[in-house]
Parts: structure tokens; sequence; C-alpha cells
């Protein structure tokens, strides 16, 4: 690879350069497409295959179709009419619901926090290196993924070099490209020392017991302690958190994923008098309607909102019906 194709390829994300190859793999190898493509080729592709791809897995296989055209210097059939068309009806014939990843609250944050002090602490007592450095690991990985509210992937590329931490005050993690970031400046983000479920403690903790100076910050660890040079990729978070949370006994833990601490932290957030501006600010988006996307209210169907302002109960049956609604026993 010579320098032009090794700039080219770092002004890529690596998640976008793997999705767009594989979007031209199953476009060409395993629909039979050619390259470069007419928009009547890609009208054929998309109505196969509408029935049973994602509307969004579709505008992500358009999305690498048009790229590979713009990099051979082609003319882009995916902006032809009659694709657009064709995208339109699709979306009209099979409408999906988005589906969010369950936001993780701060008693569950609690709750398995409690379990791995304990995990560490049995790991320690009986000089169990591996599971000592799993453990604490996985503390330091849940606690500043919830308290940063970062996205899995920017958990998967933090680097311990770029990690400053004041003792007592807080931490700063500098990651030098982040989601949106067209320019390429990278961003800084700070987390806060806390007196309970703190995330510069558990961070400090697992870099000295691992012993990282610079490289990824969290690492896969074999059954012997032999902890991996790459990261963890952002694919096996959600599994490893997963396994976590069954460990520690929370309630549905296939219902949670590496986004469901962004969605956590958001809606305790907001639940806290935190206003959007503050919060866009802290967490880094740069649009209202993506910050909206991931709080979840403290009465998300606005039930007690509602019931404040209805009139007051006429005679003791409205009463007791409303006591029964509220779990009370029947009168």
């Amino acid at each position: 690879m010579n320098k032009i194709d090794r700039y080219v390829q770092a002004g890529t994300r690596h998640n976008t350069r793997l999705g767009y190859q594989s979007a031209l793999r199953h476009y060409e190898i395993e629909w039979g497409g050619f390259l470069p493509a007419t928009a009547d080729n890609i009208a054929r592709y998309l109505a196969d295959h509408a029935e049973t791809l994602a509307i969004n897995t579709l505008r992500q296989r358009l999305a690498a179709i048009a790229q590979w055209h713009i990099d051979q210097g082609f003319p882009d059939p995916t902006k032809a009419p009659l694709v657009r068309k064709v995208m339109r009806g699709i979306q009209a014939e099979h409408p999906a619901q988005e589906k969010r990843a369950k936001p993780f609250q701060l008693d569950q944050l609690g709750q398995v926090d409690t379990w791995l002090d304990g995990a560490i602490a049995a790991a320690q007592a009986t000089k169990n290196r591996p599971a000592e450095l799993r453990h604490t690991r996985d503390r330091a990985l849940l606690l500043l993924g919830f308290w940063r509210g970062f996205r899995g992937d920017e958990l998967a590329r933090l680097q311990a070099e770029y990690v400053q931490v004041v003792p007592g005050e807080g931490m700063t993690c500098f990651l030098p490209r982040t989601k949106g970031d067209r320019q390429g400046h990278g961003a800084t983000f700070k987390a806060p020392a806390l007196s309970r479920f703190c995330p510069l403690t558990a961070y400090a903790a697992w870099v000295s017991l691992a012993r990282l100076e610079s490289g990824p910050v969290f690492r896969s660890i074999d059954r012997w302690g032999h902890i991996a040079d790459e990261g963890l990729k952002p694919a096996s978070l959600v599994p490893l958190l997963r396994t976590i949370f069954i460990n520690a006994g929370v309630a549905d833990p296939e219902l949670y994923s590496a986004h469901s601490l962004r969605r956590g932290f958001a809606s305790w957030a907001t639940s806290n008098g935190w206003d959007i501006k503050t919060l866009m600010e802290y967490v880094g988006w740069k649009s209202v309607q993506s910050a909206l996307r991931y709080v979840e209210g403290a009465d998300p169907f606005a039930r007690h909102r509602i019931e404040a302002m209805l009139p007051a109960p006429e005679g003791p049956t409205s009463a007791a019906v409303l006591k029964n609604n509220d779990g009370g026993a029947r009168e």
C-alpha cells in the first residue's frame, strides 16, 4: 500500500469501510450484480431484497455502491429517479419500527457495580489473576461507558495515551475521530470523579493492574490472564455486557446493548434536571433530534403529569377506582 492509499484509507472510519466492503460483496458476489451499475440494476437489486432486508440496511447498501462509483469516477446510479422511487415504495410497503436498546438505569448500574466489587475481592482472595483482570476491566468499561455516554465503538477505540487523570477531580479522554466529525479534528470528553460508582477510580485500577501506558484501553483477556495487544472489537461489547449483566442478576439482559449505557445516562440526566443543551454538549450530540432519540423520561407515558391535572374524584366509587388502578385493594 502506497502513502496515498494509506491516507485515503485512514480518512474513512474503520467500521464504515468494513460495512461498505460487505455491502459490495453482497451486491456483486451473492446477488450477481455488475459494477459499474445502472439504475435498472440497482432497482432490481432493491426489489429482490425488499422483503428480507431492513430499510436501513438497504440504505447502507446504496451508500456503499454510490461511494464505489464516486471513487472510480463513474456517475452515481443510486441518485436516479427510478432508484429513489423504488426506495420510497419499499418504505411504504414494508414499514418498520426502529428498534432501540433498553436504557440501563442507575439502580442497575449499582447492582452490577456491587457484584463486580465482590467478584474482584473474591478473585484477589484466591489469587485468581485472570478473573481479577476481567472483572476490573469490566468495571472500568461499565462505569466509564455510562457516565461518559460513550458509544460502543468509542469505548473500543479509546487509547490509554489519550486519557489524562486528575486524581480527585476527573479524567479527560481524547478521541482522534468521532461520529459526525467530518473535519477530523477529534473530540475531548471529560468524566468526573464521583463518591460512588466512580469511573475515574475504576479506570485507574484497571490500567494499573494491566500495566497499560499506551494502546487500546479495553482489550480481551484469555483464560491464563494474557492481555491482547489489540482492543476489543465493537461487536464483542454486546455479548460481553450481557454476560456481565447475567452474572450480576440483571433481569432480561438480552434487551440491552452497548447503546444501553448511552441511553441510560441520557435518561438519568434529563430526569435529574439537565436541559437538552447541556446534555448535548456533554455527550457530543450535534442536533436536538439525535439527543431526543436517546432520552427516556422518568414519566414516559406522561401518566403522572396527566393524573396531576385531572379533577379531584367525586365520591367513594371514583376514589376506589383510582386506588385500584394504582395497585391498591378493590373496594
